[in-house]
């Protein structure tokens, strides 16, 4: 069943899983995903969390203690949030120390409601990093233009930063730029730069879903032909933008003091077209030096009848610009697709954080102690 997860990992893809719950930790379900089918990683976001303590599973007792010191819902929230990543974090640490940092991660969100907040952002980031309190932390800071300085001073404190809800080629270009930068602050500080690791969250299904749309609305034969190329074509020249950055002087001379390649991080790879092969976003985003983060189905899928058959992403970057010129040239706008993707992005996540909080209000009211 994992001959081809184990395939993936051989071609230099960290396999980490996008979900985590108190009773996945408790059960021994994640320390089996990590020795059977190569996890090596842990991504959550507000909607994974939401998800998790609405359900209930694990988290009673200690939101009957925290309603009982009488905590603000947003306290109780990070409180719990932050215990469940404190504990993958053990559970993945010595996939971390074989690794030597580069993973055995676990990422952890900050406040979505704060993505337009650059000095809240780098605030945030820093109390996550103290509350969670393990090396094998990654902060994940969403690529907004707020976000884009923040990136810069986090990674300049120190602080290992996976960066979220990238859709553009052009946000992903000023990313890699903020990541430069802290690493640049970082050793102007005297900080030794081989501890501060970073990921670059790419997504990839969203950009199918949305620009599918604009197709089926043109109904032309020109337009049926570009359905479903967008994504991996917009993905690979992301590799691309890493391949050249990663190649030039500004980063030989980090790279000599020890630091780190940001690593592209390929997110949103459940497939939500049906009609599409559930392993499209595995398969054909195959790269030396990359991450997919898996929701459970699509990881099963990939074990179950992956067809891993080497690099599938260098060597296509010409195919991917005239898959972007095509769609172009019909009037899809690229520029206008991501922008909305971004906003979405954000909204989506508050939305979910929001819930989060009405649901963990609730549960807070139920368990507080009834006064005599």
């Amino acid at each position: 069943m994992t001959d081809a997860l184990k395939r993936l990992a051989d071609e230099g893809v960290a396999i980490w899983l996008d979900d985590l719950s108190r009773k996945r930790i408790a059960s021994g379900n994640l320390a089996e995903l990590i020795d059977r089918s190569h996890v090596v990683g842990v991504t959550t976001n507000p909607s994974i969390f939401q998800k998790a303590i609405s359900g209930g599973d694990g988290y009673e007792d200690q939101l009957r203690d925290l309603a009982t010191r009488g905590v603000t819902v947003d306290e109780a929230i990070r409180m719990v949030t932050t215990a469940d990543v404190r504990d993958a974090a053990d559970v993945l640490r010595p996939v971390f120390d074989s690794t030597g940092g580069r993973d055995g991660r676990v990422s952890i969100e900050v406040d979505p409601r704060l993505a337009h907040r650059t000095a809240a952002t780098v605030a945030e980031a820093k109390q996550l990093a103290w509350l969670v309190d393990r090396p094998n932390t990654l902060i994940k800071i969403p690529a907004t233009e707020a976000g884009l300085p923040a990136i810069t001073e986090v990674i300049g404190a120190g602080i290992s930063v996976n960066v979220t809800l990238i859709f553009s080629l052009d946000r992903y270009k000023a990313v890699i730029d903020a990541y430069l930068a802290g690493l640049e602050k970082a050793r102007a500080a005297g900080l030794d730069l081989s501890g501060i690791h970073s990921v670059a969250s790419f997504f990839v299904s969203r950009v199918d879903t949305e620009i599918d749309k604009r197709l089926d609305k043109l109904g032309t034969e020109a337009a049926k032909a570009l359905k479903s190329r967008a994504a991996l074509a917009n993905a690979r020249l992301a590799y691309q933008a890493y391949e050249e950055a990663f190649a030039g002087e500004r980063w030989r001379s980090l790279e000599e003091a020890g630091a780190n390649r940001q690593r592209p991080l390929w997110a949103s790879t459940g497939v939500k077209d049906p009609a599409l092969p559930d392993t499209l976003y595995v398969t054909e985003l195959v790269a030396p030096d990359t991450v997919n983060t898996m929701p459970e189905a699509t990881l099963a899928a990939t074990a179950d009848h992956g067809e891993i058959t080497g690099d599938t992403v260098r060597g296509t970057y010409q195919d991917a610009q005239g898959v972007l010129d095509e769609l172009a040239a019909l009037g899809v706008s690229y520029d206008e697709v991501v922008r909305l993707l971004e906003d979405e992005g954000v909204q989506k996540f508050e939305q979910a954080w929001l819930d989060l909080l009405t649901s963990t209000e609730a549960e807070l009211r139920r368990l507080a102690p009834k006064e005599a």
